[in-house]
């Protein structure tokens, strides 16, 4: 018999603690358990990047890059876009290239895609390239497939390629938006 009031009581307070959690707080003590999270932490990066892009042919890169990161507890989503030109010296090879990437969580991969224009001061090819890589500190190392355009002469271009990016910060600007009030106290009137 005492078993069974035991069993009888642990299941009212279960269910009496069920029904009472299908109440917002909020609406008890809105003040202090907002639905709004509590930091929203957001970065901006920019800087000018040096590279080096290795397949067939050795390209050296320039460019510059702007980073947006929005910083959470669990995890942080960066995005980035760049705008920059390579240069293939032994074969007088100029490319430009536009491009986007995001990195979805802090220690995964990068995923991203670039347009392309490349030209031998002869010929010309356009294209897209998806890129798939890894981005730590500085660093962005890539690599990726050139979609291009057909061309009849002009092959000194990289189809498969691998790149190393070094970003080199010169503004960084951060956004904290306090959105829980205890984060705001009051003045007392004086």
């Amino acid at each position: 018999m005492n078993m069974l009031r035991k069993g009888l009581s642990s299941l009212i307070v279960l269910i009496g603690f069920s029904a009472f959690s299908q109440f917002s707080l909020n609406s008890f003590h809105p003040e202090l358990l907002p639905k709004d999270k509590w930091l929203d932490v957001r970065v901006k990066k920019s800087g000018p990047y040096i590279g080096y892009q290795r397949g067939l042919y050795n390209v050296g890169e320039l460019g510059v890059e702007r980073q947006w990161k929005r910083i959470k507890f669990k995890t942080a989503i960066t995005h980035g876009v760049h705008i920059g030109f390579n240069y293939n010296f032994t074969n007088n090879v100029l490319g430009y290239e536009t491009g986007y990437w995001i990195k979805p969580s802090r220690v995964g991969l990068t995923y991203g895609a670039c347009a392309n224009f490349f030209t031998d001061f002869t010929h010309n090819r356009i294209g897209v390239s998806p890129v798939i890589g890894y981005k730590l500190y500085g660093f962005h190392l890539q690599t990726g497939y050139h979609f291009l355009t057909p061309s009849g002469n002009f092959k000194e271009v990289n189809t498969f390629f691998i790149s190393l990016r070094f970003i080199i910060v010169n503004d960084r600007d951060f956004d904290i938006q306090q959105k829980n009030p205890l984060f705001n106290r009051k003045k007392s009137k004086e």
